[in-house]
This record gives structure tokens, C-alpha cells and sequence, in this order.
């Protein structure tokens, strides 16, 4: 039966994580509409996914609001189902991080052993969420047959390696800032050719910087390119951002810069003369790093068959149909992140 969907976003970043969502919802025959405020207002996915007011979004009374954000307005109807924004890096304390429940959301919808664990336990002491491990939407197209995109970013190498550069925006952590005059340097050599993106939050004059180094051997991609960008690159280079793990999910490696929480399948690194020597590490992998990175894979994410976007829905059709359980009432927390969420929207009623 046709039903309406509302998907929600706070920050550009979430439209790659949404729009293979879309694409499954609009396959099914269902409406979907997207309210998306603060740095991802005026952001927009292909039609027919249609953008929509908070005023129209409470009167279309969707079947479920999938958020790609830390909140969710609470006064909207439907299941409220969390997609996370990114993968648990350890940037923060588990409290303040990835695990934080903020007592708002129906489903929790894990992306791979890793964190459904962690959230099981979660559930079973707060009572007012389920979990149901389905993958990661964002990584479908990782996974789908053919990715024009990333064919023609492969294609501007003219044969050369490929290596993607991306970095996050916390400036204790960041990369981009420490690293340019030493990607600047490579660039200049020509005999790789990069991808080079950073997170949207990254000061505009450090985008400015990467963004004068397109050319001949670079080319400069936008945020809601990077999976494209990431399959066509061989080697990722990056710090503490959850592009790490997106990228090692397709078990190709991975060299960071002073990543807060170093594991075996990185190559980290904290010494910017030292970029050229870990990058030919990277390039020519062995065998204890091969394993690494597929173990570290299969933790976070075995999915590979590009059906997360569908998990999700079934996952969220069960909740409706009341196969995962009787859920307690939110805690006084939820209702009070959702009663300034509704007040920065400015929206109180008709």
C-alpha cells in the first residue's frame, strides 16, 4: 500500500545517507518529502522526492520520518527511525558519541555488528527503542552495478593510482589544515592523481586552498559525490573521520593522520615528510594489512549486496506491525530536545 515518508536532515552531509533511501521508497510506489533545516536548508534530492515545510510536513502525517541527524521533530507523526551520519570513529567518549541515546527515536538502524551490540544493550536497559541491524544506506551505491560518477572521476587519472584525500572539520583533528603543503607537493609531482574533498563544515578559506589545487593531476569533489569518489580511488588518505571506515568498507586501505584512535587496518602517520613513504605502503598492501582491513570490514559493515536502503524499510514496517516489541514511553530528555527542536522551527500548532 502507498504511504508517505518524510526524510529529515540537519547537515548536507546526510543527503548521500538519505538519497538511496529515497530512491527504494519511490521504487515501492511511496511519496517522499524531505525537510531539511540548518546547514543542509535549501539542499535538495532528485525529484520526485519533494521539499516541504515544517507546517506541511506535520500535515502530511507520514508513515515514519528517517532522520540522518542527531534529532528528529518529535511533533511529526510516524515511527521515528535513526540512519546515524556517520560511523562510530571514537572522536568522542561513548556517552557524548556515537552511543548517546537522546530518548527521540523508534528504530535504531545499525550499520554492522559493531555498533548493534552496543545499541542491543542500549535497548534493553532504556526499553523505548528497538535495534535491527540492516547496513548503512549510504554505502549502496558502493555496492550497485554501475556508478557513471565514479567511472569518469577514474577516467580524469588517465591510468594513474588514485588517492582520495578527505578530512574532518574538528580542528584538533583535522588533517586538511597539517597536510596541505604536503598534498600540494604530491599533486604538483603528477604521478598519482587525487580526489580532494573535506567535510562542510571546514572553513571556507581552507576550501579555497584545496579547491585552487584542480587541475591536470587533482580534482576537488563535493560532498554529495563522495561515494562515487571513494569507488574510484585506490588508497584513502584522512584523519579522525567516519570517511575512514566508509572507505575500508570496500576493503581498500587507508592511511591516516594522527587518527585519535589508531587500529590495525590504518596506516597512521604524524609526521607531514612522512606522507610519501605510508602512501607507498598503502599501494602495495601486505598480508597482515589485507587481513586487517577485511576483519575491520566485516565488523562494521558485511553488507555488500546493496540492500541496506531495503532493510530498512522492512525494519521499520516490523516496528509498525509490532513484531520488535512494546516500546516504554520516551524519557522527559526526548521530549525536551523535541520541544526546542519545535521551537527553532517555530512551529506550535495551527
Amino acid at each position: 500500500m502507498m504511504a508517505e515518508y518524510l526524510l529529515f536532515a540537519t547537515e548536507r552531509y546526510a543527503l548521500p545517507i538519505l538519497g538511496p533511501l529515497a530512491e527504494t521508497l519511490q521504487a515501492a510506489g511511496h511519496g517522499v518529502h524531505t525537510l531539511f533545516i540548518r546547514g543542509a536548508a535549501g539542499a535538495t534530492l532528485p525529484a520526485p522526492a519533494r521539499p516541504v515545510g515544517v507546517r506541511e510536513a506535520v500535515a502530511l502525517r507520514p508513515r515514519a520520518v528517517f532522520s540522518a541527524a542527531n534529532d528528529v521533530p518529535g511533533f511529526i507523526a510516524g515511527a521515528k527511525v535513526q540512519l546515524f551520519h556517520g560511523f562510530n570513529v571514537e572522536k568522542r567518549s561513548d556517552t557524548r558519541g556515537h552511543f548517546r541515546v537522546r530518548g527521540q527515536f523508534d528504530l535504531y538502524c545499525t550499520q554492522g555488528p559493531a555498533t548493534t551490540g552496543p545499541f542491543q544493550a542500549l535497548a534493553a536497559r532504556a526499553g523505548h527503542f528497538a535495534v535491527v541491524e540492516t547496513g548503512w544506506p549510504k554505502l549502496d551505491p558502493l555496492f550497485r552495478a554501475a556508478d557513471p560518477l565514479a567511472d569518469a572521476l577514474r577516467a580524469g587519472a588517465g591510468g594513474r593510482p588514485v588517492v582520495l584525500f578527505a578530512s574532518t572539520f574538528t580542528e584538533r583533528l583535522s588533517a586538511a589544515p597539517r597536510l596541505f603543503e604536503a598534498i600540494a607537493g604530491q599533486v604538483a609531482l603528477g604521478d598519482r592523481f587525487w580526489l580532494l574533498t573535506l567535510h562542510p563544515k571546514c572553513p571556507a578559506d581552507l576550501f579555497d586552498r584545496y579547491r585552487a589545487l584542480a587541475g591536470t593531476n587533482a580534482a576537488f569533489v563535493e560532498t554529495e559525490q563522495l561515494v562515487s569518489a571513494q569507488r574510484a580511488a585506490d588508497v584513502l588518505l584522512a584523519d579522525t573521520t567516519s570517511v575512514v571506515s566508509e572507505f575500508v568498507v570496500q576493503r581498500k586501505p587507508v592511511v591516516t593522520f594522527r587518527n585519535r584512535a589508531p587500529k590495525p587496518h590504518m596506516i597512521d602517520f604524524d609526521d607531514p615528510a612522512a606522507l610519501e613513504q605510508n602512501l607507498a605502503h598503502a599501494f602495495a598492501p601486505d598480508e597482515a594489512l589485507r587481513e586487517a582491513i577485511a576483519a575491520y570490514a566485516d565488523a562494521i559493515h558485511p553488507w555488500r549486496d546493496g540492500l541496506s536502503s531495503q532493510r530498512v524499510l522492512e525494519a521499520t514496517e516490523a516496528l509498525l506491525r509490532g513484531e520488535l516489541g512494546r516500546l516504554r514511553r520516551k524519557p522527559l530528555a526526548g521530549w525536551w530536545r523535541s520541544l526546542k527542536l519545535r521551537r527553532e522551527l517555530g512551529y506550535w500548532g495551527r
